[in-house]
Protein backbone atom coordinates (compact mmCIF):
# COMPACT_ATOMS: atom_id res chain seq x y z
CA UNK A 1 0.00 0.00 0.00
CA UNK A 2 1.48 3.66 -0.93
CA UNK A 3 1.47 6.09 1.35
CA UNK A 4 -0.97 7.95 -0.19
CA UNK A 5 -3.42 4.95 -0.14
CA UNK A 6 -2.92 4.33 3.20
CA UNK A 7 -3.27 7.75 4.12
CA UNK A 8 -6.61 7.50 2.20
CA UNK A 9 -7.51 4.62 3.58
CA UNK A 10 -7.20 5.91 7.09
CA UNK A 11 -9.28 8.93 6.55
CA UNK A 12 -12.03 6.68 5.55
CA UNK A 13 -11.85 4.63 8.52
CA UNK A 14 -11.95 7.75 10.65
CA UNK A 15 -14.62 9.40 8.73
CA UNK A 16 -17.14 6.07 9.04
CA UNK A 17 -16.41 6.95 13.32
CA UNK A 18 -16.96 10.67 12.66
CA UNK A 19 -20.21 10.63 10.84
CA UNK A 20 -22.12 7.78 12.33
CA UNK A 21 -21.18 5.00 9.73
CA UNK A 22 -18.96 2.43 11.40
CA UNK A 23 -17.76 2.18 15.30
CA UNK A 24 -15.65 0.09 16.92
CA UNK A 25 -17.59 -2.65 18.90
CA UNK A 26 -17.94 -2.00 22.84
CA UNK A 27 -15.38 0.38 22.42
CA UNK A 28 -16.00 2.34 26.06
CA UNK A 29 -14.39 -1.35 27.37
CA UNK A 30 -11.50 -0.34 24.47
CA UNK A 31 -13.24 -2.40 22.19
CA UNK A 32 -13.76 -6.10 20.97
CA UNK A 33 -11.26 -7.36 17.94
CA UNK A 34 -12.70 -7.98 14.82
CA UNK A 35 -16.21 -6.63 15.73
CA UNK A 36 -17.61 -3.64 14.67
CA UNK A 37 -21.32 -2.10 15.20
CA UNK A 38 -22.80 -0.31 12.55
CA UNK A 39 -24.17 3.22 13.36
CA UNK A 40 -27.35 5.42 12.45
CA UNK A 41 -25.67 6.22 8.51
CA UNK A 42 -24.29 2.86 8.45
CA UNK A 43 -27.06 1.31 8.96
CA UNK A 44 -29.24 2.90 6.89
CA UNK A 45 -26.65 2.44 3.80
CA UNK A 46 -26.46 -1.22 4.92
CA UNK A 47 -29.91 -1.72 5.07
CA UNK A 48 -29.90 0.00 1.48
CA UNK A 49 -27.20 -2.12 0.35
CA UNK A 50 -29.71 -5.26 1.52
CA UNK A 51 -32.40 -4.08 -0.52
CA UNK A 52 -30.50 -3.32 -3.43
CA UNK A 53 -29.11 -7.07 -3.83
CA UNK A 54 -32.76 -8.30 -2.81
CA UNK A 55 -34.72 -6.50 -5.35
CA UNK A 56 -32.23 -7.58 -8.18
CA UNK A 57 -31.95 -11.47 -6.97
CA UNK A 58 -36.04 -12.01 -5.63
CA UNK A 59 -38.36 -9.75 -6.93
CA UNK A 60 -36.74 -9.36 -10.59
CA UNK A 61 -36.86 -12.78 -10.89
CA UNK A 62 -39.75 -15.31 -10.48
CA UNK A 63 -38.25 -18.36 -10.18
CA UNK A 64 -36.00 -16.94 -7.14
CA UNK A 65 -37.73 -16.93 -3.48
CA UNK A 66 -36.01 -15.96 -0.38
CA UNK A 67 -35.75 -17.42 3.02
CA UNK A 68 -34.49 -16.34 6.48
CA UNK A 69 -32.97 -19.19 8.27
CA UNK A 70 -32.15 -19.72 11.88
CA UNK A 71 -29.14 -19.17 13.10
CA UNK A 72 -28.49 -22.46 14.98
CA UNK A 73 -29.09 -25.75 13.31
CA UNK A 74 -28.66 -29.25 13.84
CA UNK A 75 -25.11 -29.65 14.77
CA UNK A 76 -25.28 -32.84 12.34
CA UNK A 77 -25.88 -30.12 9.50
CA UNK A 78 -22.07 -29.28 9.61
CA UNK A 79 -20.67 -32.98 9.68
CA UNK A 80 -22.35 -33.10 6.34
CA UNK A 81 -21.35 -30.13 5.09
CA UNK A 82 -17.71 -30.47 6.43
CA UNK A 83 -17.58 -27.88 8.59
CA UNK A 84 -16.69 -30.03 11.77
CA UNK A 85 -13.69 -31.47 10.24
CA UNK A 86 -12.49 -29.69 7.50
CA UNK A 87 -13.31 -25.81 8.60
CA UNK A 88 -10.04 -25.16 10.10
CA UNK A 89 -6.85 -22.67 9.17
CA UNK A 90 -3.13 -23.46 10.04
CA UNK A 91 -2.07 -21.04 13.19
CA UNK A 92 1.32 -21.23 14.63
CA UNK A 93 2.11 -19.03 17.76
CA UNK A 94 5.24 -16.92 18.27
CA UNK A 95 6.03 -17.92 21.81
CA UNK A 96 7.55 -14.44 22.75
CA UNK A 97 4.66 -12.19 22.12
CA UNK A 98 2.02 -15.15 22.49
CA UNK A 99 0.30 -13.85 19.48
CA UNK A 100 -1.34 -16.13 17.03
CA UNK A 101 -1.44 -15.68 12.96
CA UNK A 102 -2.54 -17.72 10.27
CA UNK A 103 0.80 -19.55 9.08
CA UNK A 104 -0.54 -18.99 4.51
CA UNK A 105 -0.74 -15.55 5.70
CA UNK A 106 2.45 -15.01 7.25
CA UNK A 107 4.07 -16.70 3.73
CA UNK A 108 1.31 -14.33 1.65
CA UNK A 109 2.29 -11.16 3.23
CA UNK A 110 6.26 -12.26 2.46
CA UNK A 111 5.21 -12.80 -0.94
CA UNK A 112 3.54 -9.73 -0.94
CA UNK A 113 6.64 -7.73 -0.58
CA UNK A 114 8.48 -9.71 -2.61
CA UNK A 115 6.81 -8.23 -5.45
CA UNK A 116 6.50 -4.83 -4.26
CA UNK A 117 10.34 -5.00 -3.80
CA UNK A 118 10.05 -6.85 -7.55
CA UNK A 119 11.69 -9.93 -6.25
CA UNK A 120 8.99 -11.80 -8.68
CA UNK A 121 11.21 -15.37 -9.08
CA UNK A 122 11.27 -15.45 -4.85
CA UNK A 123 7.13 -14.68 -5.16
CA UNK A 124 6.50 -17.34 -7.74
CA UNK A 125 9.03 -19.79 -5.94
CA UNK A 126 7.28 -19.18 -2.48
CA UNK A 127 4.00 -19.43 -3.80
CA UNK A 128 4.90 -22.54 -5.58
CA UNK A 129 6.36 -24.13 -2.35
CA UNK A 130 3.46 -22.86 0.23
CA UNK A 131 0.72 -24.35 -2.41
CA UNK A 132 2.20 -27.58 -2.36
CA UNK A 133 2.21 -27.49 1.69
CA UNK A 134 -1.31 -26.05 1.42
CA UNK A 135 -2.81 -29.36 -0.92
CA UNK A 136 -0.55 -31.98 1.15
CA UNK A 137 -1.95 -30.61 4.25
CA UNK A 138 1.70 -30.69 5.14
CA UNK A 139 2.20 -28.35 8.31
CA UNK A 140 5.28 -29.48 9.36
CA UNK A 141 6.64 -28.08 5.62
CA UNK A 142 4.79 -24.74 6.06
CA UNK A 143 6.37 -24.23 9.75
CA UNK A 144 9.61 -24.82 7.37
CA UNK A 145 8.57 -22.20 4.60
CA UNK A 146 8.16 -19.58 8.04
CA UNK A 147 11.68 -20.64 9.56
CA UNK A 148 13.48 -20.34 6.07
CA UNK A 149 12.36 -16.97 5.28
CA UNK A 150 13.03 -15.43 8.26
CA UNK A 151 9.11 -14.31 8.90
CA UNK A 152 9.35 -12.47 12.27
CA UNK A 153 6.71 -11.78 14.73
CA UNK A 154 5.36 -8.00 13.76
CA UNK A 155 4.81 -7.96 17.54
CA UNK A 156 7.48 -9.89 19.10
CA UNK A 157 10.13 -9.11 16.15
CA UNK A 158 11.31 -12.49 17.22
CA UNK A 159 11.15 -15.79 14.73
CA UNK A 160 10.36 -18.11 18.32
CA UNK A 161 7.45 -20.13 16.47
CA UNK A 162 5.56 -23.13 17.70
CA UNK A 163 4.31 -25.52 15.24
CA UNK A 164 1.81 -25.32 13.09
CA UNK A 165 -1.60 -26.83 13.64
CA UNK A 166 -5.09 -26.84 12.69
CA UNK A 167 -7.59 -24.49 14.43
CA UNK A 168 -11.20 -24.46 13.93
CA UNK A 169 -12.76 -21.37 13.11
CA UNK A 170 -16.26 -22.63 14.25
CA UNK A 171 -17.96 -21.00 17.61
CA UNK A 172 -19.60 -23.59 19.45
CA UNK A 173 -21.54 -22.93 22.27
CA UNK A 174 -24.27 -24.95 24.61
CA UNK A 175 -27.77 -26.05 23.95
CA UNK A 176 -30.15 -27.10 26.38
CA UNK A 177 -31.36 -26.38 29.82
CA UNK A 178 -28.16 -27.79 32.28
CA UNK A 179 -24.86 -27.18 30.80
CA UNK A 180 -23.62 -31.00 31.87
CA UNK A 181 -26.62 -32.61 29.65
CA UNK A 182 -26.09 -29.69 26.78
CA UNK A 183 -25.95 -30.40 23.38
CA UNK A 184 -22.71 -28.63 21.41
CA UNK A 185 -24.27 -26.62 18.61
CA UNK A 186 -22.51 -24.14 16.33
CA UNK A 187 -22.99 -20.09 15.50
CA UNK A 188 -23.30 -20.42 11.52
CA UNK A 189 -19.81 -20.16 9.94
CA UNK A 190 -21.85 -19.52 6.27
CA UNK A 191 -25.73 -19.31 5.85
CA UNK A 192 -25.62 -21.66 2.84
CA UNK A 193 -26.67 -24.95 4.65
CA UNK A 194 -29.65 -22.99 5.79
CA UNK A 195 -31.16 -23.06 2.42
CA UNK A 196 -30.10 -26.42 1.57
CA UNK A 197 -31.67 -28.04 4.78
CA UNK A 198 -34.40 -26.30 3.38
CA UNK A 199 -34.65 -27.48 -0.27
CA UNK A 200 -37.50 -29.58 0.21
CA UNK A 201 -39.32 -27.26 2.14
CA UNK A 202 -39.29 -24.60 -0.25
CA UNK A 203 -39.57 -26.61 -3.55
CA UNK A 204 -42.74 -28.16 -2.60
CA UNK A 205 -44.37 -25.28 -0.74
CA UNK A 206 -43.86 -23.22 -3.36
CA UNK A 207 -44.07 -25.61 -6.31
CA UNK A 208 -40.71 -24.40 -7.30
CA UNK A 209 -39.60 -26.10 -11.12
CA UNK A 210 -36.01 -26.35 -12.07
CA UNK A 211 -34.05 -24.37 -11.81
CA UNK A 212 -35.06 -21.96 -9.24
CA UNK A 213 -33.40 -19.75 -6.68
CA UNK A 214 -32.83 -19.90 -2.82
CA UNK A 215 -31.84 -16.43 -1.50
CA UNK A 216 -31.18 -15.32 2.02
CA UNK A 217 -29.28 -12.46 3.70
CA UNK A 218 -27.82 -13.59 7.57
CA UNK A 219 -25.45 -13.30 9.78
CA UNK A 220 -22.51 -15.97 9.95
CA UNK A 221 -19.62 -16.30 12.53
CA UNK A 222 -16.32 -17.51 12.10
CA UNK A 223 -13.28 -16.87 14.73
CA UNK A 224 -11.22 -15.12 12.98
CA UNK A 225 -7.91 -14.83 14.66
CA UNK A 226 -6.17 -11.96 12.61
CA UNK A 227 -8.46 -8.92 12.70
CA UNK A 228 -6.78 -6.38 9.87
CA UNK A 229 -8.69 -4.02 7.51
CA UNK A 230 -11.02 -2.17 9.12
CA UNK A 231 -14.07 -4.50 8.04
CA UNK A 232 -12.80 -6.93 5.29
CA UNK A 233 -12.17 -9.98 8.13
CA UNK A 234 -14.38 -9.79 10.93
CA UNK A 235 -15.70 -12.23 13.23
CA UNK A 236 -19.33 -11.76 13.19
CA UNK A 237 -20.33 -10.55 9.52
CA UNK A 238 -23.28 -10.70 6.86
CA UNK A 239 -23.67 -12.77 3.81
CA UNK A 240 -26.12 -12.83 0.85
CA UNK A 241 -26.30 -15.85 -1.13
CA UNK A 242 -28.13 -17.33 -3.62
CA UNK A 243 -28.31 -21.19 -4.49
CA UNK A 244 -29.52 -21.64 -7.67
CA UNK A 245 -30.54 -25.38 -8.34
CA UNK A 246 -30.12 -26.79 -12.21
CA UNK A 247 -30.37 -29.86 -13.80
CA UNK A 248 -27.48 -32.07 -14.09
CA UNK A 249 -25.15 -31.18 -17.56
CA UNK A 250 -27.15 -27.52 -17.16
CA UNK A 251 -24.17 -26.14 -14.95
CA UNK A 252 -21.73 -24.70 -16.94
CA UNK A 253 -24.07 -22.58 -19.23
CA UNK A 254 -26.07 -21.58 -15.85
CA UNK A 255 -22.76 -20.63 -13.81
CA UNK A 256 -21.40 -18.64 -16.94
CA UNK A 257 -24.60 -16.70 -16.54
CA UNK A 258 -24.60 -15.80 -13.21
CA UNK A 259 -20.77 -14.92 -13.47
CA UNK A 260 -22.05 -12.09 -16.05
CA UNK A 261 -25.05 -11.55 -14.00
CA UNK A 262 -23.39 -10.50 -10.67
CA UNK A 263 -20.59 -8.44 -12.41
CA UNK A 264 -22.98 -6.17 -14.33
CA UNK A 265 -25.10 -5.84 -10.97
CA UNK A 266 -21.58 -4.15 -9.41
CA UNK A 267 -20.94 -2.05 -11.86
CA UNK A 268 -24.53 -0.72 -12.15
CA UNK A 269 -23.57 1.01 -8.75
CA UNK A 270 -21.86 4.02 -11.55
CA UNK A 271 -18.49 2.57 -9.93
CA UNK A 272 -14.88 2.41 -11.94
CA UNK A 273 -15.23 -1.01 -14.06
CA UNK A 274 -11.24 -0.46 -13.61
CA UNK A 275 -11.58 -1.09 -9.84
CA UNK A 276 -13.41 -4.76 -10.66
CA UNK A 277 -11.97 -7.93 -11.86
CA UNK A 278 -12.59 -11.78 -11.75
CA UNK A 279 -9.96 -14.05 -10.61
CA UNK A 280 -10.24 -17.61 -11.52
CA UNK A 281 -9.96 -20.75 -8.49
CA UNK A 282 -7.14 -22.75 -9.87
CA UNK A 283 -7.31 -25.12 -7.04
CA UNK A 284 -11.01 -25.86 -6.73
CA UNK A 285 -12.93 -27.41 -3.77
CA UNK A 286 -13.33 -31.08 -4.06
CA UNK A 287 -16.80 -30.93 -4.71
CA UNK A 288 -16.58 -27.87 -7.35
CA UNK A 289 -16.26 -28.17 -10.82
CA UNK A 290 -15.94 -23.91 -11.48
CA UNK A 291 -15.17 -21.17 -9.41
CA UNK A 292 -14.82 -17.23 -9.76
CA UNK A 293 -14.09 -14.59 -7.57
CA UNK A 294 -15.45 -11.10 -7.77
CA UNK A 295 -12.31 -8.83 -6.68
CA UNK A 296 -12.42 -5.52 -6.12
CA UNK A 297 -9.53 -2.69 -5.78
CA UNK A 298 -9.10 -1.58 -2.10
CA UNK A 299 -6.66 1.09 -1.11
CA UNK A 300 -4.51 -1.94 0.22
CA UNK A 301 -5.37 -4.26 -2.85
CA UNK A 302 -7.68 -6.47 -4.81
CA UNK A 303 -9.83 -8.31 -2.57
CA UNK A 304 -13.00 -10.83 -2.96
CA UNK A 305 -16.24 -9.68 -2.67
CA UNK A 306 -18.26 -12.16 -4.08
CA UNK A 307 -18.06 -15.51 -4.95
CA UNK A 308 -19.67 -17.47 -8.03
CA UNK A 309 -19.44 -21.31 -7.62
CA UNK A 310 -20.43 -24.44 -9.16
CA UNK A 311 -20.79 -26.79 -6.27
CA UNK A 312 -22.10 -29.60 -8.25
CA UNK A 313 -24.57 -31.67 -6.33
CA UNK A 314 -22.27 -32.62 -3.12
CA UNK A 315 -24.42 -30.26 -0.50
CA UNK A 316 -27.70 -32.18 -0.88
CA UNK A 317 -25.71 -35.41 -1.97
CA UNK A 318 -24.30 -34.97 1.73
CA UNK A 319 -27.51 -34.20 3.46
CA UNK A 320 -28.97 -36.64 2.13
CA UNK A 321 -26.84 -39.05 3.03
CA UNK A 322 -26.71 -37.87 6.79
CA UNK A 323 -30.43 -37.36 7.13
CA UNK A 324 -31.68 -40.18 5.27
CA UNK A 325 -34.31 -38.05 4.01
CA UNK A 326 -34.18 -38.20 -0.04
CA UNK A 327 -33.29 -34.73 -1.80
CA UNK A 328 -34.31 -35.73 -5.27
CA UNK A 329 -36.40 -33.69 -7.65
CA UNK A 330 -38.54 -35.35 -10.04
CA UNK A 331 -37.92 -33.59 -13.57
CA UNK A 332 -41.28 -33.93 -16.14
CA UNK A 333 -39.43 -32.65 -18.46
CA UNK A 334 -38.71 -34.46 -21.71
CA UNK A 335 -35.19 -35.21 -22.72
CA UNK A 336 -34.96 -34.86 -26.12
CA UNK A 337 -31.80 -37.33 -26.69
CA UNK A 338 -33.88 -40.25 -25.17
CA UNK A 339 -37.59 -38.67 -25.64
CA UNK A 340 -38.26 -40.06 -22.15
CA UNK A 341 -38.33 -37.62 -19.10
CA UNK A 342 -35.78 -36.20 -17.45
CA UNK A 343 -36.98 -38.08 -14.04
CA UNK A 344 -35.42 -38.07 -10.48
CA UNK A 345 -31.97 -36.65 -9.68
CA UNK A 346 -30.40 -34.73 -7.34
CA UNK A 347 -29.70 -31.43 -8.54
CA UNK A 348 -26.52 -29.23 -9.26
CA UNK A 349 -26.17 -26.11 -7.63
CA UNK A 350 -25.11 -22.68 -8.76
CA UNK A 351 -23.69 -20.42 -5.64
CA UNK A 352 -23.65 -16.51 -5.81
CA UNK A 353 -22.02 -15.57 -2.52
CA UNK A 354 -21.39 -11.14 -1.65
CA UNK A 355 -20.05 -10.28 1.76
CA UNK A 356 -22.30 -7.51 2.82
CA UNK A 357 -19.39 -5.54 5.03
CA UNK A 358 -16.98 -5.93 2.10
CA UNK A 359 -19.68 -4.41 -0.10
CA UNK A 360 -20.39 -1.26 2.44
CA UNK A 361 -16.61 -0.72 2.59
CA UNK A 362 -16.09 -0.82 -1.41
CA UNK A 363 -19.31 1.29 -1.60
CA UNK A 364 -17.85 3.68 1.22
CA UNK A 365 -14.18 3.72 -0.23
CA UNK A 366 -15.29 4.76 -3.61
CA UNK A 367 -17.90 7.44 -2.68
CA UNK A 368 -15.30 9.04 -0.66
CA UNK A 369 -13.72 12.34 -2.22
CA UNK A 370 -12.03 15.20 -0.70
CA UNK A 371 -12.82 17.71 -3.04
CA UNK A 372 -10.61 21.24 -2.98
CA UNK A 373 -13.25 24.35 -3.93
CA UNK A 374 -10.47 26.85 -3.69
CA UNK A 375 -10.58 30.35 -5.46
CA UNK A 376 -8.11 32.91 -5.85
CA UNK A 377 -9.72 34.80 -3.28
CA UNK A 378 -10.56 31.93 -0.72
CA UNK A 379 -9.48 28.61 0.60
CA UNK A 380 -12.08 26.17 0.52
CA UNK A 381 -12.64 22.39 0.83
CA UNK A 382 -15.63 19.89 1.72
CA UNK A 383 -15.55 15.69 2.15
CA UNK A 384 -18.26 14.36 0.47
CA UNK A 385 -19.74 10.74 -0.06
CA UNK A 386 -20.76 10.22 -3.45
CA UNK A 387 -23.36 7.42 -2.85
CA UNK A 388 -25.99 6.25 -5.62
CA UNK A 389 -28.66 8.15 -4.80
CA UNK A 390 -30.72 5.09 -3.92
CA UNK A 391 -27.93 3.61 -1.63
CA UNK A 392 -27.39 7.67 0.46
CA UNK A 393 -28.74 6.99 4.09
CA UNK A 394 -30.64 10.13 3.91
CA UNK A 395 -32.33 11.30 0.33
CA UNK A 396 -32.75 14.94 1.47
CA UNK A 397 -32.15 17.59 4.26
CA UNK A 398 -34.42 20.11 5.00
CA UNK A 399 -33.26 23.39 5.79
CA UNK A 400 -35.20 26.62 7.30
CA UNK A 401 -33.07 29.70 6.35
CA UNK A 402 -33.71 31.01 10.07
CA UNK A 403 -35.14 30.37 13.23
CA UNK A 404 -38.03 32.42 12.95
CA UNK A 405 -40.63 33.98 10.99
CA UNK A 406 -42.61 30.89 10.82
CA UNK A 407 -39.64 29.10 8.17
CA UNK A 408 -38.91 25.80 10.68
CA UNK A 409 -43.02 25.00 10.62
CA UNK A 410 -43.22 25.75 7.14
CA UNK A 411 -40.03 23.51 7.06
CA UNK A 412 -41.35 20.75 9.13
CA UNK A 413 -44.76 21.06 6.91
CA UNK A 414 -42.78 20.29 3.96
CA UNK A 415 -40.59 17.43 5.82
CA UNK A 416 -43.99 16.02 7.06
CA UNK A 417 -45.56 14.89 3.09
CA UNK A 418 -41.62 13.53 2.35
CA UNK A 419 -40.93 11.46 5.39
CA UNK A 420 -43.62 8.63 4.85
CA UNK A 421 -41.42 8.00 1.70
CA UNK A 422 -38.06 8.69 2.13
CA UNK A 423 -35.66 9.37 5.08
CA UNK A 424 -35.49 12.82 5.63
CA UNK A 425 -33.32 15.35 8.17
CA UNK A 426 -34.31 18.40 9.09
CA UNK A 427 -31.16 21.06 10.21
CA UNK A 428 -31.58 24.52 11.88
CA UNK A 429 -28.49 25.15 13.20
CA UNK A 430 -25.64 27.12 12.20
CA UNK A 431 -25.32 28.75 8.69
CA UNK A 432 -26.73 27.18 5.56
CA UNK A 433 -22.93 26.49 4.54
CA UNK A 434 -21.96 24.43 7.18
CA UNK A 435 -25.12 22.69 7.13
CA UNK A 436 -24.06 21.76 3.37
CA UNK A 437 -21.12 20.42 4.31
CA UNK A 438 -22.52 18.28 7.25
CA UNK A 439 -24.95 16.80 4.53
CA UNK A 440 -22.19 16.21 1.68
CA UNK A 441 -20.85 14.31 4.85
CA UNK A 442 -22.83 11.52 5.01
CA UNK A 443 -23.68 11.46 1.34
CA UNK A 444 -27.40 13.28 1.44
CA UNK A 445 -27.91 13.61 -2.72
CA UNK A 446 -30.83 17.20 -1.97
CA UNK A 447 -30.59 19.96 0.74
CA UNK A 448 -33.71 21.86 0.42
CA UNK A 449 -33.76 25.24 1.62
CA UNK A 450 -36.74 26.97 3.41
CA UNK A 451 -36.75 30.79 3.19
CA UNK A 452 -39.05 34.06 3.10
CA UNK A 453 -40.31 33.26 -0.42
CA UNK A 454 -41.25 30.21 0.21
CA UNK A 455 -44.15 31.79 2.44
CA UNK A 456 -45.15 34.13 -0.51
CA UNK A 457 -45.46 31.25 -3.46
CA UNK A 458 -44.41 28.05 -2.03
CA UNK A 459 -40.85 27.24 -3.96
CA UNK A 460 -38.20 26.33 -2.21
CA UNK A 461 -34.38 26.07 -3.23
CA UNK A 462 -32.77 22.71 -3.99
CA UNK A 463 -28.87 22.31 -3.92
CA UNK A 464 -27.87 19.10 -5.68
CA UNK A 465 -24.94 17.54 -4.07
CA UNK A 466 -22.78 16.60 -6.44
CA UNK A 467 -22.50 19.67 -8.95
CA UNK A 468 -23.21 21.87 -5.68
CA UNK A 469 -25.42 23.86 -8.36
CA UNK A 470 -29.25 25.37 -6.71
CA UNK A 471 -32.60 25.67 -7.99
CA UNK A 472 -35.93 27.38 -7.42
CA UNK A 473 -38.30 24.72 -7.55
CA UNK A 474 -42.62 24.85 -6.44
CA UNK A 475 -42.69 22.67 -3.00
CA UNK A 476 -45.65 20.70 -4.71
CA UNK A 477 -43.02 19.19 -7.12
CA UNK A 478 -40.35 17.94 -4.85
CA UNK A 479 -41.87 14.53 -3.97
CA UNK A 480 -41.66 13.79 -8.22
CA UNK A 481 -37.97 15.52 -8.06
CA UNK A 482 -36.63 13.56 -5.77
CA UNK A 483 -38.95 10.52 -6.38
CA UNK A 484 -37.40 10.47 -10.00
CA UNK A 485 -33.95 10.50 -8.54
CA UNK A 486 -33.69 7.86 -5.90
CA UNK A 487 -35.89 5.77 -7.89
CA UNK A 488 -34.95 1.92 -7.93
CA UNK A 489 -35.89 1.62 -11.49
CA UNK A 490 -32.25 4.04 -11.84
CA UNK A 491 -30.44 0.67 -10.37
CA UNK A 492 -32.73 -2.12 -12.14
CA UNK A 493 -32.95 -1.39 -15.33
Amino acid sequence: MSKATDELFKNVISHAKEYGFVFQSSEIYDGLSAVYDYGQNGSELKNNLKTYWWKAMVQMHENIVGIDAAIFMHPTTWKASGHVDGFSDPMIDNKDSKKRYRADQLLEDKIAKYEADGKTDKAAALQAAMDDALKAENLPRLKELIVEQEIACPVSGTRNWTDVRQFNLMFSTQMGAVADDADVVYLRPETAQGIFVNYLNVQKSGRMKIPFGIAQIGKAFRNEVIARQFIIRMREFEQMEMQFFVRPGTQKEWFNQWKEERLKWHLALSIDPAKYRFHEHTKLAHYADAAYDIEFEFPFGFKEVEGIHSRTDFDLSQHQKFSGKKMQYFDPEVNPETNQPYGNYIPYVIETSIGLDRLFLLTLVSAYEEEDLSTAEKQDSRTVLRLHPCLAPVKAAIFPLTKKDGLPEKAREIMDKLKLDYNIQYEEKDAIGKRYRRQDAIGTPFCITVDHQTLEDDTVTIRYRDTMSQERVAAADLERIIGNLVSWKNLLK
